[in-house]
């Protein structure tokens, strides 16, 4: 699940980058959480998928 939605970010802030519409930053928060949540889970040894 958590995986999926790194993934899903992931796409949408290359879209945003492409396109130059990244609502204000908003879709980069979004990817910056994203992968501090998996680095976080990965650290402790959690699975991701």
């Amino acid at each position: 699940m958590l995986w999926t939605i790194f993934v899903i970010l992931l796409v949408l802030w290359a879209l945003g980058l492409a396109t130059g519409a990244t609502l204000n930053g908003f879709i980069h928060i979004l990817l910056v959480i994203a992968i501090v949540v998996v680095l976080l889970r990965v650290i402790q040894g959690r699975s991701i998928a």
